[in-house]
């Protein structure tokens, strides 16, 4: 019998870009306090957000994508044949299938496999441990990693959990291969039995089964699913349990807080990004990712658009040791170390 064929493997991978794309209008707190009956004080204090960015309603989550993607692709000088495939993580694409990720490939050019991941906010960091599992096995020379929402598009504007927190943007990464490592093992998993503290108001399901003859909607009833939180079990989660997976992610990676060039957490809180600062122990050298002052959380998006940044505003990071750190609805999380491209 003969033997199979097996596609050749790559010992290493590595992130060879990065490319964002963030909403057009600028949201400021006191846009928005109004129907929260909330202020621009109270909002600071919990959570550190000054504005966030939102899309216009012209301007598609797969706009977004496609912007991030291509910025990306040519820092990467990766051209459309050498792209292996497309990973989009994203709750906020419109439909269930086809997935986003093929409109993205054919704006790159490509026919190159392309799918869809729902991680909520892990959703880049799965994507990078995927896009890594794929160039290192053989399958892939370059992957396109995209974190994509428009979560404006989910928002009840009267919602105090959540709804102030949010924005839209995207964040893209080219993973290649690579001669020495860049990427080290992945630290990821769930908790499902926490699965109701952060989602949906309604399924989609609610909708189709809603009798709007007999049931009709009242003023300033909500029909259409909008995110919603259990705000404090989500804060203590995230500030507890996530500084012990990022501390995991360090030790599988064979280093310490002390190697560390950047920290790039999800951006949900500065009061948690602070806690995971503190509980790490970095020195003060390691520079930390700080996008949710002025761009909200931005839930998939929000760790390569953290990531881009911190870049373009310390260039010398590049070629140094960042950990990055995703978690949110799920409860998903996911983290690891990767040397900054």
């Amino acid at each position: 019998m003969p033997t199979l064929k097996q596609a050749t493997p790559s010992v290493y991978s590595r992130i060879a870009s990065y490319g964002a794309a963030r909403g057009d209008v600028t949201v400021t707190n006191d846009d928005i306090v109004d129907p929260i009956n909330s202020s621009d004080e109270w909002i600071r204090q919990r959570t550190g957000i000054v504005t966030r960015h939102r899309a216009s309603e012209n301007i598609s989550a797969t706009d977004l994508a496609i912007t991030a993607a291509k910025e990306a692709v040519e820092k990467a000088g990766v051209g459309a044949e050498e792209i292996d495939a497309v990973i989009i993580a994203t709750i906020s694409h419109p439909y269930a299938t086809p997935s986003m990720a093929t409109l993205v490939a054919d704006a790159l050019g490509s026919k190159c496999p392309a799918y869809d991941i729902s991680a909520a906010c892990a959703g880049f960091c799965y994507g990078i441990a995927q896009a890594d599992a794929l160039v290192r096995s053989g399958l892939a020379r370059n992957v396109v990693v995209v974190g994509v929402e428009k979560l404006s598009d989910l928002i009840d504007e009267t919602d105090r959990t959540i709804s102030f927190l949010l924005g839209d943007g995207a964040g893209a990464a080219v993973v290649s291969r690579a001669d020495e490592p860049g990427i080290a093992p992945t630290v990821w998993g769930s908790d499902g039995a926490r699965w109701e503290t952060v989602g949906m108001t309604h399924s989609l399901l609610d909708i189709r089964n809603r009798d709007f003859v007999a049931n009709p909607v009242q003023e300033g009833e909500k029909i259409w699913p909008t995110l919603r939180q259990e705000g404090p079990s989500v804060f203590r989660w995230a500030v507890w349990e996530m500084a012990k997976v990022a501390q995991e992610a360090l030790e599988v990676a064979g280093i310490t807080a002390d190697d560390l060039g950047a920290l790039i957490p999800h951006q949900a809180n500065e009061r948690i990004i602070d806690q995971m600062v503190k509980t790490l122990k970095l020195p003060e050298t390691v520079k930390v990712g700080r996008d949710i002052v002025d761009a909200g959380n931005t839930s998939a998006a929000s760790v390569p658009l953290a990531a881009h940044r911190l870049l373009e505003e310390n260039p010398d990071l590049s070629g140094q040791f960042a950990l990055q750190i995703g978690f949110g609805a799920g409860l998903a999380f996911a983290a690891q170390v990767v040397v900054l491209p």
